[in-house]
């Protein structure tokens, strides 16, 4: 089993920047890939940013230029460094892990709401 904890949600105003955080802990080695979802209120969950092995990342395009996700395997800890955030940004930001690409997000965290501003 894998924990996730989400934190650094909050309110900022359109061009502000915020960063997430997500502490991982448990059966580690099932999160090798870990990403980040958000959900915005009358839509579906949707991708936002991934990392695997050796520093890979992946973003989807709404993001890409504005947003960074790292990771610090030291601290078992992600982070999602969101720039230039727009009011379409504003949402509930989940982090996920899985074992491998090839695995389903088996593991979730509990969500943090990103308000932004107009």
């Amino acid at each position: 089993q894998v924990q996730l904890v989400e934190s650094g949600g909050g309110l900022v105003q359109a061009g502000g920047s915020l960063r997430l955080s997500c502490a991982a802990s448990g059966r580690t080695s099932s999160s090798s890939v870990m990403g980040w979802f958000r959900q915005a209120p009358g839509k579906e969950r949707e991708f936002v940013a991934s990392t695997w092995s050796g520093g890979r990342t992946s973003y989807a395009d709404s993001v890409k230029g504005r947003f960074t996700i790292s990771r610090d395997n030291a601290k078992n800890t992600m982070y999602l460094q969101m720039n230039s955030l727009k009011p379409e940004d504003t949402a509930v930001y989940y982090c996920a892990a899985r074992p491998s690409l090839l695995n389903s997000w088996d593991y979730w965290g509990q969500g943090t709401q990103v308000t932004v501003s107009s």
